[in-house]
């Protein structure tokens, strides 16, 4: 069982609960409702609100929600484990007032995450957002502090085009300026929304694929990172609409193009000390920073299941694409699955981080921070050192060559990587069993009812729901 009963640290939060509804009443335009959000282990945003009078009475008690969502899959039909999946029990969902915030583009509501607790006030084991705050305090014993940061990419419809198509929003150059042109007022309201929300931006910029662009955001603690992609999605849903457009998360839009990603930018610290900067190793790695990354590189095909959760995921997961299929790094390497970024070797703030680019927005952010963190951890523990880097594309290579210097490709199917998934100790131990097997269930019911279904249906069966 995970020991957190107060997830946000306040030993007296009814005292908070109450000075907030106050200010969220006298907020301009006042807040009436309080979205209460957590993400299932589909990948699914899901919710439910009260009125801000009541942020008292579920700050206290929480709202009533069953755990059958555990074992929901993207089309809400609904899998089963031995102790999930079924219509018994209830959880608490107990909002964390330190992520609550007014929405710029949402105007009336107020957005909060939450933990979700037993009746008897124990962590569910399968709250994914706590055993991220496990994971987050298991580095913290061993003195690490860790930095996380999910970029997001999304495509841009038009909104009067029938429902289940994608016509881009706006057409021209990869990255080039006739998108912004185009979309200027939905990029500028998307950048002051967030703004007005305390979300740190750092950068918003067209993308490769039709109607692509990619927001980023500055790295945070590992839970704030989730959190962090949870709210910056639903402000570009919530704008997005304002602006007469659809938006889509998912990792193939339209079967053959380029994807979205949802690249994770991690980096490890000690005493305020950047590992992955300054060392004497490889790019001024450190041994521990090296170790750190080593970990999560030799464990990618285990995280499969975490990094790319969806049918849809391995349409994207294309060679010569950018999108990381081969386990391997490299420094600035954009089709190595582990990219180091060195950044400005001038550069005082030490901006050096391990981006892993296969991972994309059907991930749960809580689940997926933790897999990474689990096996980034693991790799210090053991004191795992990098292979080989690799340069260049690595499906350039032959196959020979790549078996040869161990450039591995990454599970080709969800059924390859729920295979690989189970098979690992390390994340059963660290994830919990009851949280791996929600994973496995769900990750087998989205692969089975995609079975026989080509590119083409798979991409449009997730089109609209991430």
């Amino acid at each position: 069982m995970i020991d957190d009963p107060v997830p946000s640290g306040h030993h007296n939060p009814l005292a908070r609960a109450h000075a907030l509804t106050a200010h969220l009443q006298a907020h301009d335009p006042p807040v009436h409702g309080v979205v209460l959000s957590w993400v299932d282990t589909a990948g699914i945003t899901r919710i439910k609100t009260v009125p801000v009078r009541r942020l008292e009475t579920v700050t206290a008690w929480g709202a009533g929600m069953s755990p059958v969502f555990d074992t929901f899959l993207a089309d809400d039909s609904i899998v089963s484990t031995d102790v999930l999946g079924g219509p018994d029990g209830d959880l608490r969902l107990i909002p964390d007032l330190d992520g609550l915030v007014a929405l710029a583009a949402q105007p009336g509501w107020a957005w909060a995450p939450v933990d979700r607790f037993t009746q008897d006030a124990d962590p569910h084991p399968a709250c994914t957002r706590t055993v991220l705050r496990h994971q987050t305090r298991k580095a913290a014993e061993a003195g690490i502090e860790v930095k996380a940061g999910i970029e997001i990419e999304f495509a841009l419809g038009r909104d009067d085009v029938p429902a289940a198509e994608f016509v881009p929003a706006c057409v021209g150059p990869a990255y080039g300026m006739t998108r912004l042109v185009a979309l200027s007022g939905f990029a500028g309201a998307l950048l002051s929304a967030l703004e007005a929300q305390g979300c740190e931006l750092e950068q918003l910029h067209p993308e490769y694929a039709p109607g692509q662009f990619e927001v980023s955001v500055g790295a945070l603690p590992p839970v704030a990172a989730a959190d962090r992609s949870v709210l910056v999605r639903q402000t570009i849903r919530a704008v997005a609409a304002e602006h007469g457009l659809r938006v889509s998360f998912a990792p193939s839009v339209i079967a053959g193009g380029v994807g979205n990603g949802g690249h994770v930018h991690l980096s490890a610290w000690r005493d305020g000390v950047n590992l992955h900067s300054g060392g004497e190793g490889r790019y001024g790695l450190t041994p521990d920073g090296e170790a750190f990354t080593a970990g999560i590189l030799a464990s990618l095909p285990d995280l499969a299941a975490l990094t790319t959760p969806s049918p849809s995921s391995f349409l994207r997961m294309q060679p010569s694409h950018w999108a990381g299929v081969y386990a391997c790094w490299g420094r600035e390497n954009r089709e190595a699955a582990v990219r180091l970024v060195t950044g400005m070797a001038a550069d005082p703030v030490g901006p050096a981080n391990v981006e892993v680019k296969c991972a994309d927005l059907a991930a749960n952010p809580y689940l997926l921070l933790s897999g990474l963190l689990a096996t980034g951890l693991d790799g210090m523990k053991r004191g795992l050192a990098l292979p080989a880097e690799v340069t260049g594309d690595p499906s350039g290579l032959p196959e020979a060559e790549r078996e040869r210097r161990g450039i591995r490709r990454l599970p080709m199917s969800l059924t390859e990587a729920v295979d690989r998934f189970s098979a690992s100790e390390l994340l059963r131990e660290d994830l919990g069993t009851v949280l791996c097997d929600a994973v496995v269930a769900v990750r087998r019911g989205e692969d089975a009812r995609m079975a026989g279904l080509d590119a083409e249906a798979i991409a449009a069966a997730y089109r609209w729901v991430y």
